[in-house]
């Protein structure tokens, strides 16, 4: 089965839960699962060796926080055309940063991505944990296909 890096951005916390939930979900699905903050990502040769990719953060103030856009700026560099991709993030009051993520890996990166980004309040209410390991999943079908 494939090899899939989880990238998040979090300032609570709640983001980096939410991914080993995610990661939880794709080792259930026969995938093997790195998770990393993205702070520990320094270049695009860190990105290379994957089958799949899912990054993801929180909405602050209606976008993604700075950490993830720099991100993304230097996963442009990494060639991911053509493979797997979900994005995924934590809110309070909008979620607009995980349709973001989502719509540069599709639009910009030209990955396959996985259904709708994952949008969570929290990996504790409403049947989050079970949401965000059924993501994973979901990733680790995709990448059967």
């Amino acid at each position: 089965m494939g090899n899939v890096l989880i990238v998040y951005a979090t300032r609570t916390g709640e983001t980096g839960r939410i991914a080993e939930l995610i990661a939880e979900g794709l080792r259930f699905g026969g995938a093997q699962a790195n998770v990393v903050n993205v702070n520990d990502i320094k270049s695009e040769s860190a990105l290379a060796g994957y089958d799949a990719l899912i990054f993801g953060a929180p909405t602050y103030h209606g976008d993604m926080i700075q950490s993830m856009k720099t991100f993304l700026f230097l996963a442009e560099k990494a060639a991911l055309a053509g493979k797997v991709g979900g994005a995924f993030g934590a809110f309070g009051w909008s979620g607009e940063a995980p349709d973001r993520i989502y719509d540069t890996m599709k639009h910009i990166f030209q990955m396959e991505m996985v259904g709708a980004p994952l949008r969570l309040k929290s990996s504790k209410l409403g049947g989050g944990m079970q949401m965000a390991q059924d993501y994973g999943r979901q990733i680790a079908k995709k990448m059967e296909a």
